[in-house]
């Protein structure tokens, strides 16, 4: 059940680095070619951009499964490594049909300059990290079994 779980955060955590951070890059590069001002709609931008940093921050130092982190920095990193054997490919992913809602094409805007510059990749390799670490693997250990422990004598006797 906990990797049931993990898996779901997983999937939350890559749709808000993607999408999430995507629309949040998208709304700050084009509040900044408006003006040096920005106004609103750069803090908004600000905004989502420390939520999505949150929620990595919660599950990289969280204790929940391993899946959590392991699903985004796969698909962070095979999409970096496609787009470096593959530029063409990689940014045939993004939605920019116009059939497809402004705010999803803004998302996918977002996501490209993410992966163009890199970042994917660095967030991928940050998200990988703690799949690394023994304890995330291990069970948890409840209090309850520390009432029942065996003496070291053995018995009665």
């Amino acid at each position: 059940m906990r990797h049931f779980a993990g898996l779901l955060i997983g999937i939350v955590v890559t749709a808000a680095v993607v999408g999430g951070g995507g629309w949040a890059v998208q709304q700050a590069l084009g509040s900044a070619q408006a003006g040096p001002a920005g106004g609103q709609k750069l803090w908004i931008a600000l905004g989502a951009m420390a939520a999505v940093g949150l929620v990595v921050g919660l599950v990289v130092a969280g204790r929940v499964s391993p899946l959590a982190t392991f699903l985004p920095a796969m698909v962070l990193l095979a999409w970096t490594v496609v787009y470096a054997l593959d530029m063409n490919r990689a940014l045939s992913l993004v939605p920019d049909q116009p059939s497809v809602n402004q705010l999803i094409r803004d998302a996918g805007f977002g996501a490209k300059t993410l992966l163009t510059t890199g970042t994917f990749g660095l967030l991928g390799v940050a998200l990988f990290i703690p799949v690394l670490m023994p304890s995330r693997w291990a069970r948890r250990h409840d209090d309850l079994d520390d009432d029942y422990e065996e003496s070291a004598q053995g018995g009665y006797y």
